[in-house]
């Protein structure tokens, strides 16, 4: 897994632009860039499915794994994959410290939401090596 570099982190938790758009069936065609809610925690980045597992990015990310975000007035080539639980208390503080004080806020830290956490990295390239 890659990690972010200091600079792009800072600069996408600093913002609320933040759009996904996971690889369609076909793996290679991008879907619809969609607005959507992230956090960072500990230098990771984190986003939740409003509507939880049933979300059509969040079954698009967690099935091809892979495809691109909007943030910080930039493209980036990403990975997805699911949160891990141990992760799930600092994620739901990291969201209401962001969004404190919006009405959309109780429902991202339920059940259904928590479930669909997904934690996007940079993605890397193969090397030669892995191909």
């Amino acid at each position: 897994m890659s990690h972010w570099s200091a600079t792009d982190i800072r600069r996408i938790a600093a913002t609320d632009d933040l759009h996904i758009a996971p690889f369609r069936a076909d793996g290679t065609t991008y879907g619809t860039l969609t607005w959507i809610w992230s956090v960072v925690v500990d230098d990771r980045l984190f986003v939740r499915a409003w509507n939880g597992t049933n979300s059509r990015w969040y079954k698009s990310a967690m099935s091809q794994r892979s495809g691109r975000i909007s943030a910080a007035e930039s493209l980036f080539e990403v990975d997805f994959a699911p949160a891990e639980a141990s992760v799930r208390d600092a994620v739901d503080a990291a969201y209401r410290n962001k969004y404190a004080g919006s009405s959309y806020l109780p429902p991202m830290l339920k059940a259904g939401p928590q479930a669909a956490t997904v934690e996007i990295t940079p993605r890397v390239a193969a090397s030669a090596d892995e191909e």
